[in-house]
């Protein structure tokens, strides 16, 4: 395997696991426990939920592989801070818009070739890219990776 395949591979690996572990707690959470705040005054687990569901919806955009499924997140999850919006999708349909949008980038990865990664993303210009190459595809992923990893802290503190 030669270095960008590895690298990739990491990568993916990395995600997944995060995915993985993020949807085990979400579904072993009571939607009680997801109402609640993570700590007095701070967001919500619904919050959360829809915040990253939202934030992943982007990705397919990102790396030029279609449009997002659900555009509708961006006002409530991506926008707005948490309790700004009065009527927000019930847990139950956030669950399933997750379970949508990681089914979804799971298939687009896997159809990704490694040396797809490396290629600029679709939020930068050819001039920027040219100066800076390690803002490609493979760093969105990473980025996005670690978000995830921030807020799987947090909600961890719902159990």
């Amino acid at each position: 395997m030669d270095h960008n395949t590895v690298s990739v591979k990491v990568a993916l690996n990395a995600w997944q696991t995060n995915i993985d572990r993020c949807t085990k707690l979400i579904n072993g959470l009571s939607d009680d426990q997801l109402l609640k705040e993570i700590a007095p005054g701070k967001n919500r687990g619904v919050y959360l939920i829809g915040h990253l569901a939202a934030i992943h919806d982007v990705i397919p955009e990102i790396l030029g592989l279609g449009r997002r499924a659900n555009p509708i997140l961006q006002p409530t999850f991506i926008d707005a801070p948490d309790k700004t919006i009065d009527k927000i999708p019930s847990v139950s349909e956030l669950r399933q818009v997750w379970t949508s949008v990681h089914e979804r980038l799971k298939n687009e990865f896997l159809k990704m070739t490694p040396e797809a990664w490396f290629v600029r993303h679709e939020s930068m210009s050819d001039a920027d890219f040219e100066k800076d190459p390690t803002r490609n595809k493979l760093a969105v992923l990473v980025n996005r990776t670690n978000h995830l990893s921030y807020h799987y802290g947090q909600l961890i503190l719902l159990k």
